[in-house]
């Protein structure tokens, strides 16, 4: 009995030769290494942007409150025992705090008429600030002004300053804080700065300040800052405001 044998036609043939290719060629791809997929996080359900890098933080003196990227800077010549310094304080923290385009430099200037408890207290919280960092050294501003008897009388017999630590009494034993305080002090001198509190406003993109003498209420500051951001010249503005009157400075 003869078999007949199937003979495919050309097209047939064709086809199935095309279709080991495609077979070969598959298996091939599939063992090379593949490429990651890259996914458009712009369109991502999933994607969070990366949270904004923190503002930096000034880490030595002279020591700043706020941004330090603002563009304005208060710079306050205080005395630690000075009652209109303590009584402002609070409030110019206050108004620093609402207004992220100013920040706040601290610049002792200790009164003869206050020491030696004036520059005592300069140097505690220079030394706790060397230790701490920025945040222990505006807590320790703070703390002297809550706790001194203030116009030259002083700490209270006895107290310390709770939590001292022994980098900051290494500190205390040397004299690198006298140094930062008489520089600060001779910046003062220099500018004919002599009562306390005064202020320096600073306008970080021209260049131009203005100087106020005296606790300087919220409304007297924000004039202060729009006139140098107009391009106002430098020169002295006299804004001297009694102590009653600091409750209602933040605007």
């Amino acid at each position: 009995m003869r078999i007949a044998r199937f003979i495919p036609s050309r097209p047939v043939a064709l086809v199935a030769v095309l279709l080991v290719v495609a077979l070969i060629a598959a298996v091939w791809l599939g063992m090379q290494p593949q490429a990651p997929i890259a996914e458009d996080v712009s369109t991502s359900a999933d994607f969070k942007p990366a949270p904004a890098p923190a503002s930096a933080t000034t880490t030595g003196p002279p020591w700043r409150y706020g941004r330090d990227d603002a563009r304005f800077t208060v710079v306050e010549y205080a005395d630690l025992e000075c009652p209109f310094c303590r009584a402002y304080f609070a409030v110019l923290k206050q108004w620093i705090d609402a207004h992220p385009e100013v920040n706040w430099q601290w610049q002792h200037l200790p009164l003869t008429t206050h020491e030696p408890a004036a520059t005592a207290n300069a140097r505690l919280v220079e030394c706790v600030g060397e230790a701490g960092g920025p945040a222990a050294f505006w807590h320790a501003v703070e703390w002297v002004y809550a706790h001194t008897r203030g116009d030259g009388q002083g700490l209270p017999e006895g107290l310390g300053y709770p939590g001292i630590t022994p980098a900051a009494q290494q500190c205390l034993d040397s004299d690198r804080p006298d140094a930062l305080i008489r520089a600060q002090s001779a910046i003062a001198a220099q500018e004919g700065i002599k009562v306390t509190p005064t202020l320096r406003l600073r306008d970080r993109h021209s260049g131009k300040t203005l100087l106020l003498h005296g606790p300087v209420e919220g409304d007297a500051l924000l004039s202060a800052i729009d006139l140098l951001a107009a391009g106002g010249t430098t020169e002295t503005a006299s804004k001297e405001m009694p102590a009653e009157s600091l409750g209602d400075m933040p605007r």
